[in-house]
């Protein structure tokens, strides 16, 4: 089965000088845990909530707050992204999901198309439910 039947096509996606307030601002809107950055439309890296909170002082926005704390707020996504993107397309199997989960340190998978524009995300939680949906299906 191929990846377009589990992703999620809600992607929410970040511009290479987004600052890091803003990201955390999509962050805590959207709920999500991974926002893929773009210029013209192309991937270009992924920013999880982790790289966020590794990124930002915990004093920023607190009655401790000083210059420096703040300053961490106006760092940009360029700056904190992951670069090197492990991706798939939507035709690919979920075995090629399990692989790359398996095999690298990563929570999700952004999917392109052709032209490398995100047209969709996998977590391993959609391939967590999807085989619980197929072991309740042999039970049921």
């Amino acid at each position: 089965m191929s990846l377009s039947h589990i992703m999620s096509t809600r992607v929410v996606s970040v511009h290479m000088d987004d600052s890091l307030e803003l990201i955390q601002t999509l962050f805590a809107e959207t709920g999500f845990h991974h926002l893929v950055v773009v210029h013209q439309n192309q991937l270009q890296g992924i920013i999880s909530d982790r790289d966020v909170l590794k990124a930002t002082s915990p004093f920023a926005n607190t009655v401790n707050e000083r210059f420096r704390d703040k300053a961490t707020l106006e760092k940009k996504a360029h700056q904190i992204m992951t670069r090197n993107v492990l991706t798939l397309s939507a035709s690919d199997s979920i075995v090629s999901a399990i692989s790359l989960f398996n095999d690298n340190k990563i929570s999700c998978i952004p999917i392109i198309d052709e032209k490398r524009c995100p047209v969709g995300i996998v977590s391993w939680r959609d391939v967590m439910r999807f085989m619980e949906a197929r072991v309740n299906a042999k039970k049921g």
